[in-house]
């Protein structure tokens, strides 16, 4: 991973660095690096900070094993803030919440990918109780076959339900498809990725 370009010049040899989840977007901290916690990150892939209280390196997660696993550093326009993306083991903030941001999980189009991080962990558990493992334990087959009724249902409640309903409906169809995605070992971002790709600047 290549290292951002920082004026470490600014603010005594420290830049804040913004912790957002990577596939829900949420923002789950902020803390201060210094170079040598730049580096100790990019070896490590954990995300360490340079505490100003305790006047050393820091690593998330070093007490209560809840890490940040790093995926990519940017730098902003001024080179003087890192905005980290990174996954998380478990509750960033020291209160138990996701975020040090409030208590609520992932919110809008990030809780699609919350959503999916749920399904993929319910279908891991092979717990019987849960509707989402028996209907992934049927098979590909089964759950396209649900795709395509949400499909219709939503397609049919768009012309001759109320608002109410056809989101009700439509949300029924991107919660199995979600879970279609996962039986196929496949997720949102291989679907995003073709958006992308898709509509991205034509040279």
């Amino acid at each position: 991973m290549k290292t951002p370009k920082i004026d470490w010049k600014k603010n005594s040899g420290l830049v804040p660095a913004i912790v957002q989840d990577a596939a829900t977007l949420q923002v789950l901290m902020l803390g201060y690096m210094n170079a040598e916690a730049l580096k100790k990150t990019q070896r490590s892939k954990r995300v360490t900070f340079f505490s100003r209280s305790k006047n050393r390196l820091w690593t998330k997660g070093e007490t209560s094993g809840n890490f940040l696993h790093l995926v990519s550093l940017a730098v902003d326009c001024d080179n003087d803030t890192l905005l980290v993306k990174a996954t998380a083991d478990g509750p960033t903030c020291h209160r138990g919440t996701p975020s040090c941001f409030g208590d609520e999980g992932a919110r809008g189009i990030g809780f699609l990918a919350h959503l999916e991080q749920v399904v993929a962990a319910r279908i891991k558990s092979k717990d019987k109780t849960s509707y989402t493992v028996r209907l992934a334990l049927e098979g590909v087959g089964r759950v396209a076959q649900k795709v395509g009724e949400e499909g219709v249902e939503t397609a049919l409640a768009a012309v001759i339900a109320n608002d109410k309903e056809f989101t009700g409906e439509a949300a029924d169809l991107l919660y199995h498809l979600i879970v279609l995605l996962r039986v196929k070992k496949l997720s949102l971002t291989d679907a995003i990725a073709v958006l992308e790709k898709r509509h991205a600047p034509k040279h």
